[in-house]
């Protein structure tokens, strides 16, 4: 399907909250402005986040800093890739005075301020600085934005009769080049080139449950760099994907909804996603699942790590080879 593509600045919400029509579409740079949430209607359905994941090749580093209108969760979770050790440091607190969530993308700084856990992001035109501390945890990541590199936008709208009350802004920016250095027990551990981040940022008002595919993946091949950018189920329906590959940091949108095939009594088993514009095979290596049950908010996460192969098609016919390349694919299912 043809999408509609947003090149000029465009708001979100109208002046009365609801869902202005004018931002329904994808963007290669961010161009929404999203200060009209919470903005106090829909109390509640109201979620803002943004959550980085830095992929080494010893370690990997996820951070979330977020708001639910009623709760506010933030965490730090590293994987030592050679012993299998995890260490999750999360916290939820009533409300969202704990966290600092700017209007619009790349307005200010993000932050979450806790007891335990301390994260501060703050974007330049150059990159993006991730850093933080848990009691046994800190880090100092710069996540690189090349010159001319783009990241994928899209409004997804979710409609009931005529109108659209619930919607989501996201935006997910994959193949960033990662270095810096993360922190264990004391013990400071470099980022070497051949490090990715990725980045979810999210600004919309939700259903209570949701259930969702997001799959990324960064890396060189040949001599070109490759971001992969994949999801469904959430989006299945609504006239939008978030779908997406980045060669070279530019942007080609793909249309197409995709077949994902794999096992939820074997997360470990290899993922297969396909359709008329990819054959792609998800290989795992760890499942980082989790679940939470907090009253009104329950989630229950398995998100996969490993290595990609096969080919994908963008929106201009052109098949892009993503053998080797590293990142995740999820199955998430939330009450919220």
């Amino acid at each position: 399907m043809t999408e509609h593509e947003i090149t000029s600045p465009v708001a979100l919400t109208d002046s009365r909250g609801a869902l202005n029509p004018a931002a329904l579409g994808w963007t290669r740079i961010p161009l929404h402005d999203t200060s009209g949430i919470p903005g106090g209607r829909a109390w509640g359905r109201n979620k803002r986040w943004e959550y980085w994941c830095v992929m080494t090749p010893t370690h990997i580093l996820a951070l979330t800093v977020s708001c639910i209108d009623y709760l506010s969760l933030h965490s730090v979770w590293v994987l030592d890739r050679t012993t299998g050790e995890e260490l999750d440091s999360t916290v939820l607190s009533p409300g969202g005075r704990s966290a600092t969530l700017p209007g619009s993308l790349g307005d200010g700084p993000v932050r979450a301020r806790t007891r335990t856990v301390n994260i501060d992001i703050e974007d330049s035109a150059e990159e993006t600085t991730l850093r933080g501390t848990t009691p046994r945890v800190s880090f100092d990541v710069a996540a690189a934005r090349p010159a001319g590199h783009e990241s994928l936008g899209v409004v997804v709208p979710w409609r009931k009769g005529d109108g659209v009350p619930r919607f989501q802004y996201t935006v997910k920016d994959v193949a960033r080049p990662a270095r810096g250095s993360i922190t264990i027990d004391g013990t400071s551990i470099d980022i070497p080139e051949g490090s990715w981040a990725v980045l979810d940022h999210g600004r919309g008002r939700w259903p209570y449950r949701v259930w969702w595919n997001w799959a990324a993946g960064s890396g060189v091949v040949g001599d070109r760099t490759i971001g992969l950018q994949l999801g469904s189920k959430w989006t299945d329906g609504s006239g939008m994907t978030e779908n997406a590959v980045v060669v070279d940091g530019r942007v080609t949108k793909i249309g197409e909804e995709f077949v994902w095939d794999y096992d939820a009594d074997d997360w470990m088993a290899p993922w297969h996603i396909h359709g008329t514009g990819a054959d792609l095979t998800f290989t795992p290596f760890h499942n980082k699942h989790s679940r939470t049950n907090a009253l009104l908010v329950s989630t229950r996460t398995d998100q996969l790590f490993g290595v990609w192969t096969g080919w994908v098609a963008g929106d201009d016919g052109i098949r892009v080879d993503v053998d080797g390349i590293e990142g995740f694919a999820e199955d998430v299912l939330n009450r919220w």
